[in-house]
């Protein structure tokens, strides 16, 4: 995945063969405490949907590269810099590891590529050209399209009936039923141009 800083990202991926990912509550907490400590150093969180076999991330990403401790380091200068695509792939690897121990199986848990989407696209400028896929759709039209899809998955796949009654989705917090600290609601409303 490429990433640039100050963009909206659309990033996904699903169970291997389409397998469950979550098999309790204790599951989808631990991912999420996954997700504070590897995304939030490189992004703020617009919204996210954990399904029991995938799940939707809407992030704004501020740094590629962060810098992350590794032991004692002398200076600044010497912190490692680690890729917002490795923090994922590093996340995606410590939840693997733990859901393969309590489950008791072995071998991938995640599809192979984490796909994720910007608020770009190419309809009229040619291959060679240097701003090609460059092209911004309306920032907050591509967003808000994004943050309703994403919180509108657990109805459309008839888990419940409102977007706000799935438990492992920011909807709860954007509708005021609980007082989430992982997404930056006020970064949301501002680039999305929401209520």
């Amino acid at each position: 995945m490429y990433f640039e800083p100050n963009v909206i990202y659309h990033i996904y991926n699903q169970g291997n063969n389409r397998q469950r990912i979550f098999f309790n509550d204790e599951n989808y907490l631990f991912f999420i405490k996954k997700m504070r400590e590897f995304l939030l150093p490189h992004a703020e969180i617009l919204c996210y949907c954990l399904m029991p076999n995938h799940f939707h991330w809407l992030v704004f990403v501020r740094e590629v590269r962060v810098a992350h401790s590794v032991g004692v380091t002398s200076s600044h200068a010497d912190t490692p810099m680690r890729p917002l695509n490795d923090s994922i792939g590093i996340l995606l690897r410590s939840y693997t590891r733990a859901i393969n121990k309590q489950e008791n199986r072995i071998g991938a848990l995640f599809r192979e590529k984490t796909k994720a989407k910007d608020g770009w696209e190419s309809p009229f400028v040619a291959p060679g050209h240097p701003d090609y896929c460059k092209i911004w759709k309306q920032w907050d039209i591509y967003g808000i399209t994004c943050l309703n899809y994403i919180h509108n998955n657990p109805v459309r796949a008839g888990l419940v009936h409102h977007a706000d009654d799935w438990l492992y989705s920011s909807s709860q917090d954007f509708s005021g039923k609980r007082k989430g600290s992982l997404c930056n609601q006020a970064l949301a409303r501002e680039l999305l141009a929401l209520p």
